[in-house]
C-alpha cells in the first residue's frame, strides 16, 4: 500500500488554493474592468438603444405629421380662390 507523502498533499493543498485565488483575482478584474468602461461610457454621453428607438420614433411621427400638413397645404394652394 502506497502512503502519500505529506509534502506532496501540501503541494496539492497550496495549489488548489492558489487556483482558487487566481480565480477570485480574474473575477475581480473583470469586475473592475467592466465598471470602468460603464463609467467611460457614461462620461461620453452615449444614449441607450431604448432612448435611441424613442427618438426615432419621435422624429418618423413628426415626418408623418410634416407630410400630411404638407398635402393640406398643397390641396389647400391648389383649390379655386373665391
Amino acid at each position: 500500500m502506497q502512503t502519500r507523502s505529506k509534502f506532496f498533499d501540501d503541494m496539492s493543498q497550496l495549489m488548489t488554493n492558489a487556483m482558487g485565488v487566481a480565480q477570485g483575482a480574474k473575477d475581480e478584474a473583470e469586475t473592475a474592468f467592466k465598471s470602468r468602461i460603464d463609467r467611460w461610457l457614461a462620461d461620453r454621453d452615449f444614449v441607450t438603444r431604448e432612448e435611441f428607438d424613442a427618438v426615432r420614433l419621435m422624429a418618423q411621427k413628426a415626418r408623418e405629421e410634416n407630410a400630411a400638413l404638407k398635402a393640406r397645404l398643397d390641396a389647400m394652394d391648389a383649390a379655386p380662390k373665391a
